[in-house]
């Protein structure tokens, strides 16, 4: 896995490390990456967890659906989750995740190709129940390096808010 840091328009007033529910403000655009996925990734992570042919064997992915072999959805999503908490959830606020919603792949991912995020904070809502978090629902969009989006899913993080 080859990973690249990169940060775009829209960044964080404040970093990772000093970030909390107030600074996710609903409408801003994040986006981060990128992460290279290779062959040999894909057939480890495939042959461990998702073992249909177009994730497994190469020359059977040949002749399958996808003409070639192609990426598990669910290590596309465990590499969407590695730029998200490197780079858009909070290392000091966050309090776990209740779940996702609406998760699709959308294209296929191949070895060589390169995945970022861009991830848009839809809804920030501070708790009644307990005024020290908040929950913030994000659209996270996966992008390969033609900006084609292969995947996309709502997150749901309770955040800590910030202590005046």
């Amino acid at each position: 896995m080859t990973t690249t840091s990169v940060t775009t328009a829209g960044d964080f007033a404040n970093p990772i490390d000093d970030r909390y529910f107030e600074d996710y403000v609903p409408g801003s655009v994040h986006e981060y990456g990128s992460i290279t996925v290779t062959e040999e990734e894909i057939l480890e992570f495939s042959r461990r967890f998702d073992t249909q042919s177009f994730h497994t064997d190469p020359v059977a992915a040949e002749r399958g659906p996808f003409k070639g072999l192609i990426a598990s959805g669910w290590h596309t999503t465990a590499v969407m989750m590695r730029l998200y908490a490197d780079h858009y959830l909070s290392k000091v606020a966050s309090l776990a995740s209740p779940g996702i919603d609406e998760l699709r792949w959308l294209q296929p991912v191949r070895p060589g190709d390169a995945l970022s995020i861009r991830a848009t904070v839809k809804q920030a809502l501070a708790s009644r129940s307990k005024p020290d978090r908040g929950l913030v629902h994000t659209l996270v969009e996966v992008l390969n390096q033609r900006e084609e989006v292969v995947m996309t899913l709502t997150v749901m993080n309770m955040l800590r808010r910030r202590q005046e």
